[in-house]
Protein backbone atom coordinates (compact mmCIF):
# COMPACT_ATOMS: atom_id res chain seq x y z
CA UNK A 1 0.00 0.00 0.00
CA UNK A 2 2.81 2.51 0.94
CA UNK A 3 4.47 1.55 -2.64
CA UNK A 4 1.22 2.25 -4.53
CA UNK A 5 1.10 5.70 -2.13
CA UNK A 6 4.65 6.54 -3.07
CA UNK A 7 4.06 5.84 -7.25
CA UNK A 8 1.02 7.92 -7.20
CA UNK A 9 2.95 11.17 -5.73
CA UNK A 10 5.88 10.62 -8.51
CA UNK A 11 3.49 10.17 -11.09
CA UNK A 12 1.63 13.31 -9.81
CA UNK A 13 5.09 15.08 -9.62
CA UNK A 14 6.10 14.10 -13.13
CA UNK A 15 3.06 14.97 -14.17
CA UNK A 16 3.34 18.62 -12.73
CA UNK A 17 7.14 19.08 -14.01
CA UNK A 18 5.64 17.59 -17.81
CA UNK A 19 3.43 20.63 -17.58
CA UNK A 20 5.72 22.97 -16.79
CA UNK A 21 7.99 21.98 -19.28
CA UNK A 22 4.99 22.31 -22.23
CA UNK A 23 4.21 25.77 -20.61
CA UNK A 24 7.87 27.09 -20.68
CA UNK A 25 8.12 25.66 -24.01
CA UNK A 26 4.93 27.22 -25.35
CA UNK A 27 5.73 30.70 -24.53
CA UNK A 28 9.53 30.58 -24.94
CA UNK A 29 10.49 32.50 -28.42
CA UNK A 30 11.05 30.02 -31.20
CA UNK A 31 14.67 29.91 -32.58
CA UNK A 32 14.86 32.10 -36.03
CA UNK A 33 16.28 29.09 -38.26
CA UNK A 34 17.09 31.80 -40.75
CA UNK A 35 19.70 33.28 -37.99
CA UNK A 36 22.93 33.43 -40.27
CA UNK A 37 26.04 33.10 -38.00
CA UNK A 38 28.48 35.78 -37.39
CA UNK A 39 32.11 36.12 -38.56
CA UNK A 40 33.67 36.93 -35.66
CA UNK A 41 31.29 34.79 -33.37
CA UNK A 42 32.80 36.55 -29.86
CA UNK A 43 33.71 39.98 -31.10
CA UNK A 44 32.26 43.07 -29.34
CA UNK A 45 33.16 46.17 -30.92
CA UNK A 46 34.06 47.93 -27.62
CA UNK A 47 36.71 45.24 -27.14
CA UNK A 48 39.05 46.30 -30.25
CA UNK A 49 41.52 48.35 -29.11
CA UNK A 50 43.48 48.88 -33.33
CA UNK A 51 42.38 49.34 -36.50
CA UNK A 52 44.55 48.13 -39.70
CA UNK A 53 42.83 49.01 -43.08
CA UNK A 54 44.98 48.13 -46.46
CA UNK A 55 42.49 49.65 -48.88
CA UNK A 56 41.66 48.82 -52.39
CA UNK A 57 44.23 51.64 -53.64
CA UNK A 58 46.89 50.12 -51.82
CA UNK A 59 47.06 52.65 -48.89
CA UNK A 60 47.34 51.35 -45.64
CA UNK A 61 45.70 53.54 -42.54
CA UNK A 62 46.53 52.70 -38.57
CA UNK A 63 44.65 53.87 -35.93
CA UNK A 64 44.44 53.20 -32.12
CA UNK A 65 42.27 53.93 -29.19
CA UNK A 66 44.06 56.03 -26.95
CA UNK A 67 41.92 57.38 -23.51
CA UNK A 68 38.34 56.49 -25.25
CA UNK A 69 39.84 58.33 -28.45
CA UNK A 70 40.74 56.97 -31.43
CA UNK A 71 44.04 58.71 -33.26
CA UNK A 72 45.35 58.34 -36.70
CA UNK A 73 48.94 56.57 -36.29
CA UNK A 74 49.91 56.16 -40.07
CA UNK A 75 50.11 56.93 -42.68
CA UNK A 76 50.10 60.29 -40.24
CA UNK A 77 49.34 60.93 -36.97
CA UNK A 78 46.15 62.64 -36.37
CA UNK A 79 42.98 62.93 -34.29
CA UNK A 80 40.65 60.29 -35.99
CA UNK A 81 37.15 60.76 -36.99
CA UNK A 82 35.52 58.41 -33.50
CA UNK A 83 31.97 57.91 -36.08
CA UNK A 84 33.94 56.47 -38.83
CA UNK A 85 36.11 54.08 -36.93
CA UNK A 86 33.37 53.32 -34.70
CA UNK A 87 31.52 52.43 -37.81
CA UNK A 88 34.01 49.96 -39.08
CA UNK A 89 33.92 48.14 -35.28
CA UNK A 90 30.37 47.84 -34.89
CA UNK A 91 30.35 46.27 -38.38
CA UNK A 92 33.08 44.06 -37.67
CA UNK A 93 31.55 42.41 -34.58
CA UNK A 94 28.37 42.25 -36.14
CA UNK A 95 29.24 41.47 -39.63
CA UNK A 96 27.06 38.18 -40.76
CA UNK A 97 28.28 35.38 -42.82
CA UNK A 98 25.48 35.53 -46.03
CA UNK A 99 26.35 31.97 -47.30
CA UNK A 100 29.34 29.95 -47.77
CA UNK A 101 30.28 29.98 -51.53
CA UNK A 102 33.30 27.11 -51.42
CA UNK A 103 34.78 25.06 -48.42
CA UNK A 104 38.27 24.91 -50.08
CA UNK A 105 38.61 26.84 -53.27
CA UNK A 106 41.38 26.14 -55.44
CA UNK A 107 41.40 29.53 -57.28
CA UNK A 108 41.20 32.80 -55.08
CA UNK A 109 42.10 34.88 -57.88
CA UNK A 110 37.88 34.27 -59.43
CA UNK A 111 37.24 36.25 -55.96
CA UNK A 112 39.52 38.96 -56.09
CA UNK A 113 40.95 37.08 -52.99
CA UNK A 114 44.29 36.70 -54.18
CA UNK A 115 45.42 39.65 -53.06
CA UNK A 116 42.78 40.86 -51.47
CA UNK A 117 41.36 43.64 -52.48
CA UNK A 118 40.44 45.29 -49.19
CA UNK A 119 41.97 43.80 -45.74
CA UNK A 120 40.78 44.92 -42.33
CA UNK A 121 42.98 44.08 -39.48
CA UNK A 122 41.97 44.97 -35.71
CA UNK A 123 43.13 43.69 -32.46
CA UNK A 124 41.76 43.25 -29.24
CA UNK A 125 42.49 44.64 -25.71
CA UNK A 126 45.59 42.67 -24.02
CA UNK A 127 46.01 40.94 -27.65
CA UNK A 128 49.36 41.55 -29.87
CA UNK A 129 48.23 39.36 -32.62
CA UNK A 130 45.56 40.87 -35.15
CA UNK A 131 43.10 39.37 -36.28
CA UNK A 132 41.87 40.03 -40.44
CA UNK A 133 38.72 40.47 -42.63
CA UNK A 134 39.68 39.52 -46.51
CA UNK A 135 37.36 41.71 -48.87
CA UNK A 136 37.65 40.43 -52.67
CA UNK A 137 35.11 41.50 -55.52
CA UNK A 138 31.40 42.23 -55.67
CA UNK A 139 29.21 38.98 -56.92
CA UNK A 140 28.07 39.02 -60.52
CA UNK A 141 24.77 40.35 -58.86
CA UNK A 142 26.00 43.28 -56.65
CA UNK A 143 24.25 42.09 -53.89
CA UNK A 144 27.32 40.56 -51.92
CA UNK A 145 31.13 40.36 -51.78
CA UNK A 146 33.35 37.67 -51.31
CA UNK A 147 35.08 37.18 -48.22
CA UNK A 148 38.05 35.19 -46.35
CA UNK A 149 39.63 34.78 -42.63
CA UNK A 150 42.99 34.21 -42.86
CA UNK A 151 44.43 31.03 -42.74
CA UNK A 152 40.51 29.44 -43.45
CA UNK A 153 40.10 27.90 -46.52
CA UNK A 154 36.45 28.95 -46.79
CA UNK A 155 35.21 31.85 -49.00
CA UNK A 156 31.89 33.32 -47.31
CA UNK A 157 29.77 36.33 -49.06
CA UNK A 158 28.93 39.37 -46.90
CA UNK A 159 26.61 42.28 -47.46
CA UNK A 160 27.78 44.43 -50.25
CA UNK A 161 26.95 48.12 -48.96
CA UNK A 162 29.94 46.43 -46.15
CA UNK A 163 32.49 47.10 -48.79
CA UNK A 164 32.37 50.89 -48.75
CA UNK A 165 32.64 50.52 -44.68
CA UNK A 166 35.82 48.76 -44.84
CA UNK A 167 37.07 50.33 -48.30
CA UNK A 168 38.85 53.58 -45.77
CA UNK A 169 41.38 55.63 -46.86
CA UNK A 170 43.51 57.57 -44.59
CA UNK A 171 41.76 60.77 -45.23
CA UNK A 172 38.04 59.02 -44.22
CA UNK A 173 39.68 57.71 -41.29
CA UNK A 174 41.20 61.19 -40.02
CA UNK A 175 38.76 63.98 -38.45
CA UNK A 176 38.20 66.24 -40.68
CA UNK A 177 37.19 69.19 -38.49
CA UNK A 178 38.53 72.19 -39.44
CA UNK A 179 38.38 73.88 -36.30
CA UNK A 180 38.57 72.63 -32.49
CA UNK A 181 36.21 74.49 -30.09
CA UNK A 182 33.88 73.84 -27.09
CA UNK A 183 30.53 75.35 -28.76
CA UNK A 184 28.50 75.94 -25.85
CA UNK A 185 31.49 77.79 -24.16
CA UNK A 186 31.98 80.34 -27.14
CA UNK A 187 31.03 83.52 -25.97
CA UNK A 188 31.92 85.53 -28.50
CA UNK A 189 33.21 85.45 -32.68
CA UNK A 190 35.38 87.74 -34.89
CA UNK A 191 35.98 87.87 -38.61
CA UNK A 192 38.62 89.64 -39.65
CA UNK A 193 39.26 90.78 -43.63
CA UNK A 194 41.31 93.04 -44.98
CA UNK A 195 41.25 96.26 -42.13
CA UNK A 196 38.05 94.95 -41.56
CA UNK A 197 36.49 93.31 -38.46
CA UNK A 198 33.57 92.34 -37.51
CA UNK A 199 33.01 91.20 -33.82
CA UNK A 200 30.27 89.68 -31.94
CA UNK A 201 29.54 89.07 -28.33
CA UNK A 202 27.01 86.60 -26.82
CA UNK A 203 25.36 86.69 -23.82
CA UNK A 204 23.02 83.73 -22.67
CA UNK A 205 21.17 83.07 -25.54
CA UNK A 206 21.45 86.76 -27.18
CA UNK A 207 23.96 87.61 -29.44
CA UNK A 208 25.21 91.59 -29.77
CA UNK A 209 27.38 93.19 -32.52
CA UNK A 210 30.32 94.96 -30.75
CA UNK A 211 33.00 95.93 -34.23
CA UNK A 212 32.52 97.54 -36.03
CA UNK A 213 29.55 99.18 -34.40
CA UNK A 214 27.28 98.57 -31.51
CA UNK A 215 24.16 96.92 -32.35
CA UNK A 216 21.63 94.35 -31.65
CA UNK A 217 22.80 91.34 -33.83
CA UNK A 218 20.63 88.32 -35.82
CA UNK A 219 20.44 86.07 -33.43
CA UNK A 220 19.85 83.33 -36.26
CA UNK A 221 23.12 84.75 -38.32
CA UNK A 222 25.49 84.51 -35.81
CA UNK A 223 24.89 80.65 -34.36
CA UNK A 224 24.89 80.15 -38.03
CA UNK A 225 27.82 81.15 -38.50
CA UNK A 226 29.22 79.83 -35.56
CA UNK A 227 27.45 76.43 -36.60
CA UNK A 228 29.82 77.05 -40.04
CA UNK A 229 32.94 77.19 -37.84
CA UNK A 230 32.31 73.93 -35.63
CA UNK A 231 30.54 71.65 -38.17
CA UNK A 232 32.36 72.51 -41.58
CA UNK A 233 34.84 69.44 -42.71
CA UNK A 234 37.83 69.71 -44.87
CA UNK A 235 37.26 68.72 -48.47
CA UNK A 236 40.61 67.40 -48.52
CA UNK A 237 44.13 67.43 -46.85
CA UNK A 238 46.49 69.53 -49.03
CA UNK A 239 49.94 69.58 -46.56
CA UNK A 240 50.06 67.70 -43.21
CA UNK A 241 53.59 70.07 -42.16
CA UNK A 242 53.97 72.70 -44.69
CA UNK A 243 57.61 74.10 -44.49
CA UNK A 244 57.06 76.71 -46.06
CA UNK A 245 52.78 78.79 -45.83
CA UNK A 246 53.28 81.32 -48.55
CA UNK A 247 52.74 79.23 -51.60
CA UNK A 248 49.02 78.60 -50.02
CA UNK A 249 48.92 82.56 -49.05
CA UNK A 250 48.81 81.28 -45.54
CA UNK A 251 51.40 83.59 -44.10
CA UNK A 252 49.28 86.76 -44.16
CA UNK A 253 45.81 84.90 -44.81
CA UNK A 254 43.23 86.97 -46.75
CA UNK A 255 40.62 86.07 -44.03
CA UNK A 256 40.33 85.00 -40.33
CA UNK A 257 37.70 83.35 -38.26
CA UNK A 258 38.16 83.46 -34.48
CA UNK A 259 35.45 81.72 -32.15
CA UNK A 260 36.44 82.95 -28.50
CA UNK A 261 35.86 81.02 -24.95
CA UNK A 262 36.98 83.38 -22.20
CA UNK A 263 40.37 83.71 -22.57
CA UNK A 264 40.90 80.98 -25.36
CA UNK A 265 40.93 81.23 -29.14
CA UNK A 266 40.34 78.44 -32.18
CA UNK A 267 41.22 80.53 -35.69
CA UNK A 268 40.87 79.49 -38.76
CA UNK A 269 43.23 81.09 -41.39
CA UNK A 270 42.00 81.48 -45.14
CA UNK A 271 44.65 81.57 -47.73
CA UNK A 272 44.00 81.95 -51.67
CA UNK A 273 41.92 80.34 -53.46
CA UNK A 274 42.65 76.68 -54.56
CA UNK A 275 43.22 75.65 -58.17
CA UNK A 276 41.08 72.75 -57.95
CA UNK A 277 37.92 75.02 -55.69
CA UNK A 278 37.76 75.83 -52.44
CA UNK A 279 39.90 77.79 -50.10
CA UNK A 280 43.44 76.93 -48.49
CA UNK A 281 43.17 76.90 -44.97
CA UNK A 282 44.15 75.74 -42.30
CA UNK A 283 43.82 75.75 -38.01
CA UNK A 284 46.50 78.53 -36.04
CA UNK A 285 46.74 75.47 -33.57
CA UNK A 286 47.64 72.71 -35.90
CA UNK A 287 50.35 72.73 -38.58
CA UNK A 288 47.85 70.50 -41.41
CA UNK A 289 46.95 72.41 -44.38
CA UNK A 290 43.71 71.87 -45.78
CA UNK A 291 41.10 73.41 -48.31
CA UNK A 292 37.45 74.50 -47.40
CA UNK A 293 34.75 75.36 -50.09
CA UNK A 294 34.39 78.40 -51.25
CA UNK A 295 30.77 78.88 -49.83
CA UNK A 296 32.47 78.64 -46.49
CA UNK A 297 34.62 81.53 -47.39
CA UNK A 298 31.51 83.85 -48.93
CA UNK A 299 29.65 83.33 -45.53
CA UNK A 300 32.54 84.51 -43.37
CA UNK A 301 32.79 87.38 -45.90
CA UNK A 302 29.40 88.84 -45.68
CA UNK A 303 29.01 92.37 -44.59
CA UNK A 304 28.25 93.81 -41.17
CA UNK A 305 24.27 94.35 -42.27
CA UNK A 306 23.95 91.14 -43.11
CA UNK A 307 24.44 89.87 -39.26
CA UNK A 308 22.57 92.56 -37.47
CA UNK A 309 18.62 92.36 -36.40
CA UNK A 310 16.24 93.71 -38.66
CA UNK A 311 13.34 93.90 -36.19
CA UNK A 312 12.89 97.17 -35.50
CA UNK A 313 11.42 96.45 -32.32
CA UNK A 314 12.31 93.80 -29.56
CA UNK A 315 9.01 94.24 -27.52
CA UNK A 316 6.22 92.38 -29.18
CA UNK A 317 2.06 92.61 -28.05
CA UNK A 318 2.54 89.96 -24.91
CA UNK A 319 5.49 91.53 -23.23
CA UNK A 320 4.62 95.08 -23.99
CA UNK A 321 3.03 97.10 -20.82
CA UNK A 322 3.56 100.61 -21.87
CA UNK A 323 3.44 102.64 -25.13
CA UNK A 324 3.86 106.34 -25.83
CA UNK A 325 3.06 107.52 -29.06
CA UNK A 326 4.49 111.02 -29.90
CA UNK A 327 3.34 112.83 -33.11
CA UNK A 328 3.99 116.37 -33.22
CA UNK A 329 2.59 118.13 -30.25
CA UNK A 330 -0.14 115.01 -29.42
CA UNK A 331 1.36 112.45 -26.95
CA UNK A 332 -0.50 109.17 -26.13
CA UNK A 333 -0.01 106.94 -23.29
CA UNK A 334 -1.28 103.90 -22.76
CA UNK A 335 -0.29 101.35 -19.48
CA UNK A 336 -1.57 97.68 -19.40
CA UNK A 337 -2.22 96.27 -16.12
CA UNK A 338 -4.16 93.24 -14.24
CA UNK A 339 -8.01 93.65 -12.98
CA UNK A 340 -10.11 90.72 -12.05
CA UNK A 341 -7.46 88.27 -14.07
CA UNK A 342 -8.17 90.07 -17.48
CA UNK A 343 -5.43 92.42 -18.95
CA UNK A 344 -6.25 96.10 -19.49
CA UNK A 345 -4.99 98.50 -21.46
CA UNK A 346 -5.77 102.27 -20.02
CA UNK A 347 -5.02 105.76 -21.33
CA UNK A 348 -4.96 109.02 -18.70
CA UNK A 349 -6.73 106.23 -15.92
CA UNK A 350 -9.32 105.23 -18.37
CA UNK A 351 -9.81 101.80 -20.17
CA UNK A 352 -9.62 101.53 -23.68
CA UNK A 353 -9.96 99.05 -26.65
CA UNK A 354 -7.15 96.32 -25.38
CA UNK A 355 -7.49 94.98 -29.18
CA UNK A 356 -7.19 98.33 -31.05
CA UNK A 357 -3.80 98.55 -28.37
CA UNK A 358 -2.42 95.23 -29.53
CA UNK A 359 -3.21 96.03 -32.91
CA UNK A 360 -0.67 98.51 -33.19
CA UNK A 361 1.80 96.56 -31.09
CA UNK A 362 1.90 93.98 -33.32
CA UNK A 363 2.23 96.16 -36.60
CA UNK A 364 4.80 97.88 -35.14
CA UNK A 365 6.91 94.97 -33.73
CA UNK A 366 6.72 93.11 -37.42
CA UNK A 367 8.52 96.64 -38.91
CA UNK A 368 11.47 95.41 -40.57
CA UNK A 369 14.86 97.09 -41.76
CA UNK A 370 15.05 96.78 -45.61
CA UNK A 371 18.75 98.67 -45.79
CA UNK A 372 21.17 100.01 -43.25
CA UNK A 373 23.25 103.32 -43.14
CA UNK A 374 25.69 104.45 -40.96
CA UNK A 375 24.28 108.29 -40.53
CA UNK A 376 20.68 109.15 -39.60
CA UNK A 377 18.72 110.27 -42.48
CA UNK A 378 17.90 113.72 -42.50
CA UNK A 379 14.06 113.18 -42.02
CA UNK A 380 14.45 112.35 -38.74
CA UNK A 381 15.55 116.02 -37.45
CA UNK A 382 11.70 116.32 -38.42
CA UNK A 383 10.31 113.04 -37.12
CA UNK A 384 6.52 111.43 -38.26
CA UNK A 385 6.44 109.52 -35.01
CA UNK A 386 8.55 108.42 -32.19
CA UNK A 387 7.57 105.59 -30.55
CA UNK A 388 8.49 104.25 -26.85
CA UNK A 389 7.93 101.07 -25.92
CA UNK A 390 8.28 99.30 -22.61
CA UNK A 391 8.50 95.28 -22.34
CA UNK A 392 9.52 92.53 -19.95
CA UNK A 393 8.80 95.11 -16.62
CA UNK A 394 11.96 97.16 -17.15
CA UNK A 395 12.98 97.15 -20.87
CA UNK A 396 12.40 100.22 -22.73
CA UNK A 397 13.24 101.01 -26.64
CA UNK A 398 12.98 103.87 -28.59
CA UNK A 399 12.36 103.94 -32.57
CA UNK A 400 11.80 107.16 -34.41
CA UNK A 401 10.45 107.33 -37.50
CA UNK A 402 10.78 109.98 -40.48
CA UNK A 403 9.75 110.02 -44.37
CA UNK A 404 11.09 111.59 -47.52
CA UNK A 405 9.09 111.92 -50.46
CA UNK A 406 7.69 107.95 -50.58
CA UNK A 407 10.33 106.92 -48.40
CA UNK A 408 9.88 105.78 -44.58
CA UNK A 409 13.42 105.74 -42.68
CA UNK A 410 13.98 104.87 -38.54
CA UNK A 411 16.24 104.94 -36.09
CA UNK A 412 16.61 102.92 -32.88
CA UNK A 413 18.05 105.45 -29.73
CA UNK A 414 20.61 102.53 -28.86
CA UNK A 415 21.87 101.74 -32.52
CA UNK A 416 23.95 103.77 -34.95
CA UNK A 417 22.92 105.52 -38.34
CA UNK A 418 19.46 104.75 -39.68
CA UNK A 419 17.23 102.47 -41.82
CA UNK A 420 14.60 102.40 -44.39
CA UNK A 421 11.70 100.30 -43.84
CA UNK A 422 8.90 99.40 -45.94
CA UNK A 423 6.40 102.38 -47.29
CA UNK A 424 3.17 100.55 -47.03
CA UNK A 425 4.20 98.27 -43.29
CA UNK A 426 4.72 101.85 -42.10
CA UNK A 427 1.37 103.52 -43.19
CA UNK A 428 -0.80 100.26 -42.11
CA UNK A 429 0.99 100.98 -38.93
CA UNK A 430 -0.15 104.62 -38.17
CA UNK A 431 -4.11 103.67 -39.46
CA UNK A 432 -3.72 101.29 -36.34
CA UNK A 433 -2.63 104.22 -34.20
CA UNK A 434 -5.79 106.76 -35.30
CA UNK A 435 -7.73 103.78 -34.93
CA UNK A 436 -6.61 103.45 -31.25
CA UNK A 437 -7.26 106.98 -30.79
Amino acid sequence: MRGLKTTIALLVVLGGLAGYIFFYEARREPEDTNAKPRAFSQLASDTIQEIQIKNADGETSRVQLDNGNWQLLEPVKADADDGVVGTVTSNLASLEVQRVVEEKPTDLKQYGLEPPRVDVGFRLKDQKEFQHLLVGDKTATGGDVYAQRPNEPQVFLISAYLESIFNKTPFDLRDKAILKFERDKVDGIEVMEGTSTIQFSRMGTEWRVVKPIAARADSAAAEGLLTRLSSTNMLKVVEDAPADLRKYGLDRPSMTATAMAGSSRATLLVGRKAEDGGFYAKDSARPTVFTVEEALATDLGKDVADFRRKDLFDARSFSANRLELRRASETVTVEKSEEGGKTVWKRAGQAVDTAKVEDVLTRFSNLQAQTFQPAPHASLKSPVLTAIVRFDDNKTETVTFGRSGNEVYASRADEPGSTRIDTSAFDEAMKTVDAMK
